[in-house]
This record gives C-alpha cells, sequence and structure tokens, in this order.
C-alpha cells in the first residue's frame, strides 16, 4: 500500500518527493514539493488529504501524520 498511495500523492502533487510509512492502518506521509511555497502548513496538508481521501473514507487509513515541506523548508 505504501507505493500505491505515494503513487496517488504524485499523480496530483507536482514535483513531489515522496516517503510512505504505512503499519496497519497508520501512515506517516512525508512530501515535499514546490507547490508548497506560500502555503500555510494547513493548507499543505489539505492538498496531501485530497490525494488520500479514498484511503481514508474507506478505512484502509484510520491515522494519519502528514509532513508537507518545500524543497527549502526540508534542507534542500
Amino acid at each position: 500500500m505504501n507505493e500505491d498511495i505515494a503513487a496517488a500523492i504524485r499523480s496530483r502533487i507536482a514535483d513531489a518527493e515522496v516517503d510512505v510509512l504505512v503499519e496497519g492502518n497508520r501512515a506517516l506521509i512525508t512530501v515535499v514539493s514546490p507547490v508548497f511555497e506560500n502555503l500555510s502548513r494547513v493548507k499543505k496538508q489539505q492538498q496531501v488529504y485530497a490525494c488520500i481521501e479514498d484511503y481514508i473514507r474507506d478505512g484502509r487509513l484510520h491515522a494519519v501524520t502528514i509532513r508537507a515541506l518545500t524543497p527549502a523548508e526540508a534542507g534542500g
């Protein structure tokens, strides 16, 4: 499921570097993209949630932690 989630995010967020760690129905998702420039933390997370809402809705994911960063925030 890790790669399926990463692919779903990459398909909707341009130039995204995505790291996904799923344990059971919990996920830690890190997304780095220049698309996040000038967005609030909440707006960044909303963009990622929009990519994975099907996984949340059908119960495959229950708890999700999202780190959404610009390349500068990620240190690169």
